[in-house]
């Protein structure tokens, strides 16, 4: 059984230059594979953002009974072509895809060359299919069964994901600064309602937790000091927090953490953050969305400019590391983004990441501007939150993706701002960045001579 990452199509403005984190969902499968399935099934994790040998070579070696992919939206026109190689090379292989944007939106992988679309408890539905392939089931009866699930789990209770599983491609997986860095997950779901958000769609707007005990279990066994903890927000119930603190310190485990957290808790709760700096939370991702009182209203965010400049200040005040998020909506002109430049340079945000306003299906938006989209949903790879989706309204497409890049330049390239992250991270480190950066820069710099 072959579990595949796909590596984003060259069109996809990607994150990947600036960090590689590692499949977690897929180590969550093998970890969790039946103990009376286990010497029945052999199942490998092929990561195609790190891996050198072809897809095709992979799949003529290996010659796989299973293969089953996982993605986000811009990987589903890559995952159709990948599933009809497979059928290609291998007659009678079976293919499946799982994934956040299979669990919200399954019907954008309706494919004769895909057998299964895991909407709902991906793990359980890759074992069913397991079982199923080992009683020599039809894919139509495997089928019946995964529609026999019932609804979504509200509870994990799952094997802690078995990350021997990516052992060839762990010194790759890393995040910005944070490097070799792995991933743990603490709470599924978002408590939140923002209108432009996907997060809370997964679980259907259910928000709940696992037990911190076997969170803390799982930390201890983990080599790497880099944590991202990826949370849809893990900065959201104190208590919760302080316990967490407090059994990193009996346990003596000493990480370095960088998680989700909104501009209303920072703001609010710098004794909290103050005990999580002692024990290594570095950085901290924060959605300031906007500096606009419509567009925080618009998009139900239930913070102000005054709370995110709170937050900012405290999390200077206690060197945290801010890695801020805005959305960019349709009407934004020169004014706009130049008013935004200057707020962000006099609160010396050194690390932003400019999104284009994108309506995904399954958001609470996404009618509102589902006859306004520039391209057509089927080119999912440009569905990557960087490119323009949504027509402007106060410039051209071209000049808008000049506003973008002159921004990150004059926010993330001040002098001043270098000479800290040298200091900081060192010289190597600063490199890699560089070049992952010049990257992204030179994809939207073809954005700004091709336009539409």
């Amino acid at each position: 059984m072959l579990l595949v990452r796909p590596r984003p199509d060259k069109e996809t403005i990607g994150l990947q230059h600036v960090m590689v984190c590692e499949p977690l969902e897929l180590e969550y499968l093998v970890s969790n594979v039946p103990e009376d399935l286990q010497s029945k099934v052999e199942v490998e994790i092929v990561d195609m953002i790190l891996e050198k040998e072809s897809y095709e070579c992979i799949l003529t070696r290996t010659r796989p009974a299973l293969v089953v992919f996982t993605g986000y939206i811009t990987h589903v026109g890559l995952i159709k072509r990948m599933s009809s190689t497979a059928k290609s090379l291998l007659p009678g292989v079976l293919t499946g895809v799982g994934g956040v944007h299979a669990e919200v939106v399954g019907m954008d992988f309706l494919s004769e060359d895909i057998d299964f679309v895991y909407s709902r408890n991906g793990i359980d539905g890759f074992n069913i299919t397991l079982s199923g392939m080992l009683e020599n089931k039809m894919t139509e009866e495997i089928k019946a069964s995964l529609g026999e699930m019932g609804e979504k789990k509200r509870s994990f209770a799952y094997k802690q994901p078995d990350r021997k599983s990516v052992s060839k491609y762990r010194q790759g997986y890393y995040y910005m600064f944070h490097s070799p860095c792995a991933l743990i997950k603490t709470s599924y779901g978002c408590p939140y309602n923002c209108s432009f958000c996907f997060c809370k769609e997964i679980t259907d707007g259910t928000y709940f937790t696992r037990d911190l005990e076997d969170v803390v279990e799982e930390l201890a066994a983990i080599p790497e000091k880099e944590i991202y903890i990826v949370d849809d927000d893990f900065l959201f119930n104190t208590e919760r927090i302080r316990k967490f603190l407090r059994l990193l310190q009996e346990r003596g485990i000493k990480k370095n953490f960088l998680v989700y957290g909104r501009a209303d808790f920072v703001a609010a709760q710098e004794d909290v953050l103050r005990e999580f700096k002692k024990q290594g939370l570095q950085a901290v991702i924060v959605g300031i969305e906007s500096i606009r009182a419509g567009d925080l209203e618009q998009y139900n965010k239930k913070t102000d400019k005054e709370m995110n400049e709170k937050a900012i200040q405290v999390l200077k005040k206690l060197d945290i590391e801010l890695y801020a998020t805005l959305i960019l909506p349709t009407d934004f002109d020169r004014v706009d983004f130049k008013e935004l430049t200057a707020w962000l340079r006099k609160l010396n945000v050194r690390f932003v990441n400019l999104q284009p306003l994108t309506p995904l299906r399954g958001t609470g938006i996404f009618e509102q501007y589902s006859d306004q989209f520039l391209y057509p949903r089927e080119r999912y790879e440009m569905w990557d939150m960087a490119h323009v989706i949504l027509e402007p309204q106060g410039m051209g497409i071209r000049a808008f993706y000049w506003e973008i890049v002159k921004a990150y330049y004059r926010i993330i390239m001040r002098p001043k701002h270098i000479l800290a992250l040298v200091k900081k991270y060192g010289v190597r480190q600063n490199l890699k960045m560089l070049l992952g950066s010049s990257a992204v820069s030179l994809q939207y710099l073809m954005k700004v001579m091709r336009g539409y």
